[in-house]
């Protein structure tokens, strides 16, 4: 298959499983290792093209963006939404700081992350089994400075591989008692930050890996993820209105089972 042809489908993966809580890297890995799409570049190529599914989410938010940077300096809201985000943004990067290179050193094994899909949709089911009474904050501008760093510590957990950043910020913000909107809005608006310095960081950090001949293996990555992100962020908040999360939990659970059955048979490598 041509390079830019499997850079295209590690795009759509990206884009597609980005916002919902089933962990973007878990499909990656899978169809990394099925396209013979692996090595120490395209692991900078997978995060890079995250921002391309950033893009598609400050699409679909850009005229609350654009009216927070035009309010802030006279909106209190407009700088509590700010200093929300910021607040909830800052745990990930204090620990993946300092404990980012253990963590891809040693919990990057089939069994971690078989256990972290299975456990993450075991913990899908619970939270959708909490009372409507749990369900104290109904929009993002309802939160607290509390409520935005308890999710913050949430997305830590992403950093293990499986958990899923969104699964872990929109399933920890409803255990803390957000709606299933609310928390899948801010979730939205935590991953701007987020992914952004995560990508940054990683073509700063592995520049010497990179050239000019890449542009177009990253452009046509970021290109697809971008279009499917987009068509993924708007078919979520549409299920969300009237679903719950359970069908990706019980997802979870199946991905998990293939983990372990793809590592035992040998032909997905998941230390990648």
């Amino acid at each position: 298959m041509p390079l830019l042809a499997k850079a295209a489908i590690m795009g759509v993966v990206e884009g597609l499983t980005e916002f919902l809580p089933i962990s973007s890297t878990g499909h990656l890995i899978l169809a990394g290792s099925l396209l013979d799409f692996t090595g120490d570049k395209i692991k900078v190529f997978e995060i890079a093209i995250q921002t391309g599914a950033i893009f598609a989410v400050i699409l679909v938010y850009w005229q609350r963006l654009q009216a927070t940077a035009r309010d802030f300096g006279r909106s209190a809201q407009a700088r509590a939404f700010v200093r929300n985000v910021l607040i909830a943004f800052v745990p990930a990067v204090v620990l993946g700081l300092l404990f980012g290179k253990a963590i891809k050193a040693h919990l990057f094994t089939p069994l971690v992350v078989a256990s972290t899909f299975i456990a993450g949709g075991l913990i899908i089911l619970w939270a959708e089994r909490r009372p409507a009474a749990a369900v104290r904050v109904h929009s993002v501008d309802a939160m607290s400075a509390a409520d935005a760093l308890k999710v913050g510590l949430a997305q830590c957990l992403a950093m293990v591989p499986g958990t899923s950043r969104s699964g872990a910020t929109i399933i920890g913000a409803m255990l803390f008692g957000l709606s299933r909107q609310a928390a899948t809005e801010f979730s939205f608006y935590l991953a701007i930050p987020t992914l952004i310095g995560a990508g940054a960081y990683s073509l700063f950090k592995e520049r010497a890996l990179l050239s000019a001949a890449d542009l177009p293996l990253f452009g046509v990555g970021l290109l697809f993820s971008f279009i499917s992100a987009w068509a993924c962020v708007r078919w979520l908040l549409r299920y969300i209105a009237t679903h719950d999360f359970v069908p990706f939990a019980w997802y979870r659970i199946g991905f998990g089972l293939i983990v372990l059955l793809s590592a035992w048979g040998g032909w997905v490598d998941w230390r990648d």
